[in-house]
């Protein structure tokens, strides 16, 4: 409650302290945007999304497309107007153990995000790669070789992502349509050369950082503490501990009335725009 004119307050020590660790917590976060942001901050939730969306658009399984089409084929439209969504998202394959992840996810009747890296993975696992695309997942590109595209000027930019786009393509059919900068880090130069790809770009709401640890049980907890409605989960299908992680995350999350999404569906019945960032 605001001081009257004329007098003055003293704050006491406890609310002192929550004080400065409410504005230390508020600058630790802007410090944290700003680095992985670089100068392109603006983002859009998957509710924004949706409510932008134009009036009957349809929602995303009745589309053509990598995953509206293969997930329209096995299951009906998830509205996650209504449903609550989550969407499960792996990073840098495919890899060895990628298939075994496959596997789990059909048992489950889960539809994931995958964000494929060209060099050493999408070109030395091209059958994996149409099995994901086959299997009703959505495909997307992480560059050619995972390097920080906020070093790169337009040209390098360009060629991490364009070469993914036809390698993939190559193999699917079909260019994906999103995009995750590594380590999230983007500008409006990378942002600029997206758009002209037909790319968006796809941030998270939840990761494990299973790149440093191979604890499954730990992987599993980092993601059930983080997890919340229209929220994206980012996980790596290359590491040892990770794989193992995704039934329980999976069968915890479906306990508490989730239901799992690719990106596109989570948007629905918005679309994903060229050049535009989404993060939950």
């Amino acid at each position: 409650m605001p001081a009257r004119p004329g007098t003055t307050t003293t704050a006491t020590p406890h609310r002192t302290g929550r004080t400065r660790h409410r504005v230390a917590s508020a600058l630790t976060a802007a410090a944290l945007a700003l680095v992985l942001g670089g100068c392109s901050s603006d983002t859009t939730s998957p509710s924004e999304a949706r409510a932008d969306a134009p009036k009957g658009e349809a929602l995303a399984a009745d589309r053509t497309g990598s995953a509206g089409k293969n997930a329209g084929s096995a299951r009906p439209p998830v509205d996650c107007r209504k449903a609550k969504c989550i969407a499960l998202t792996f990073d840098a394959g495919p890899g060895r153990d990628t298939p075994e992840l496959l596997d789990i996810l059909e048992e489950k009747d889960v539809h994931a995000t995958f964000f494929l890296l060209g060099r050493n993975h999408v070109l030395k696992y091209p059958d994996v790669v149409r099995r994901i695309a086959a299997e009703g997942h959505e495909v997307a590109n992480h560059t050619w070789t995972h390097r920080r595209l906020d070093q790169l000027d337009e040209d390098g930019i360009r060629d991490e992502l364009a070469r993914t786009q036809d390698a993939i393509a190559e193999i699917t059919g079909e260019k994906p349509t999103l995009m995750r900068p590594p380590q999230g880090r983007r500008t409006d130069e990378v942002m600029a050369v997206s758009r002209e790809l037909g790319l968006a770009a796809v941030l998270w709401s939840a990761t494990a950082k299973d790149y440093s640890t191979t604890d499954s049980a730990l992987i599993e907890k980092r993601i059930l503490d983080q997890a919340d409605r229209d929220g994206i989960i980012l996980l790596h299908d290359i590491y040892d501990g990770t794989v193992p992680a995704v039934p329980g995350i999976v069968d915890e999350l479906k306990k508490r009335g989730y239901t799992f999404v690719t990106v596109p569906e989570l948007l629905a019945p918005g679309r994903a725009e060229p050049g535009k960032i989404y993060r939950p």
